[in-house]
């Protein structure tokens, strides 16, 4: 049986070797200031850089620091679930290494967490460092997510929060592949609440999403959480059979009444967008497929090389 664990900080980790450090000692202060019990644990997500080493170097030095080393690079939500996994604390903050999200804020959710909320989940009403594209995407793409599915979904919330056991335990249930954390979390419901701040600049390196992994991790959130774009195939497929029936009614009564040759350019015009339509809805369709396909495996959802700073060896259920 472990210690008594009161809190559990889970940090994700993919080359953040210009951070980590700067990282793990604001968290330290912020911890240590709260005067219980907590754990930091760290995933290696695969890192190509010296992340791993300063990580297990700060392990040696403090007992209240752990590493879950990946065997590769799985993916920023599935670090998470196994950051989770791996805990054993009464309440888990989940935070990223970048300081975007300060962890200054984590004693604000403690308390409400106290105060009898099973979720306590960080609500950007500003977002430093940020270009206007960024931010007209994310609030477009919060929206958008919001019309489409029927889980209540917050806008303009990431992964930063604080979840109650009750809640890692039902989270860590769901085996999904292809991972929407912040979705999940709404999803199985339970007491929430939206604590407000306001998201810092990065403190060093670059991102890890640029634009062709933000519009992975959005296709991700719309296609786990709603149905609703295999029904617009539907409908687009039958607006555009309706379409073509009434222009082929156009082209018998243009036969039949003119002696007019019909141009080559409007055929041409009229099959590339029926084509067109007909491939975007395939297209659809394939991205639902292709998470059937990933779901039947049934392969784990990440593999675990060794950990750092645990009593004994520990394997997640």
């Amino acid at each position: 049986m472990s210690d008594f664990i009161r809190y559990s900080i889970v940090v994700p980790v993919f080359n953040e070797e210009e951070v980590v450090e700067e990282s793990y000692k604001r968290l330290k202060k912020v911890m240590d200031g709260v005067n219980e019990s907590y754990e930091i644990i760290f995933v290696n997500d695969g890192c190509r850089d010296k992340t791993p080493d300063i990580i297990s170097d700060i392990c040696k030095n403090d007992a209240n620091i752990k590493l879950v080393n990946f065997s590769r690079n799985f993916g920023h939500q599935i670090a998470i679930s196994a950051g989770m996994d791996y805990t054993n604390g009464q309440a888990i903050v989940i935070i990223d290494a970048d300081l975007q999200d300060p962890p200054e804020v984590i004693p604000q959710m403690i308390q409400k967490w106290k105060e009898g909320y099973d979720v306590v989940y960080g609500k950007r009403i500003k977002r430093k460092g940020e270009g206007l594209f960024k931010k007209l995407t994310a609030a477009m793409f919060y929206r958008f997510l919001k019309m489409l599915t029927n889980v209540v979904i917050p806008v303009d919330v990431g992964d930063f929060r604080l979840i109650d056991r009750k809640v890692c335990e039902t989270i860590g249930k769901i085996k999904e592949q292809n991972r929407f954390m912040r979705g999940l979390i709404s999803w199985v419901g339970f007491k929430q609440y939206a604590l407000e701040y306001v998201r810092e600049e990065r403190f060093a390196g670059k991102t890890k999403y640029p634009l062709k992994k933000m519009i992975q991790f959005a296709t991700d959130a719309i296609i786990s959480f709603s149905y609703k774009p295999l029904k617009l195939a539907s409908l687009l497929g039958f607006l555009v059979s309706l379409a073509g029936f009434g222009y082929l009614i156009y082209v018998i009564y243009i036969y039949f009444t003119t002696n007019t040759v019909s141009g080559w350019a409007s055929g041409i015009v009229i099959s590339l967008f029926f084509h067109g339509i007909t491939l975007i809805m395939l297209g659809i369709i394939g991205e639902y497929i292709g998470r059937i396909y990933d779901e039947s495996k049934n392969r784990p959802l990440y593999i675990v090389r060794n950990t750092v700073g645990f009593k004994e060896e520990k394997q997640p259920d």
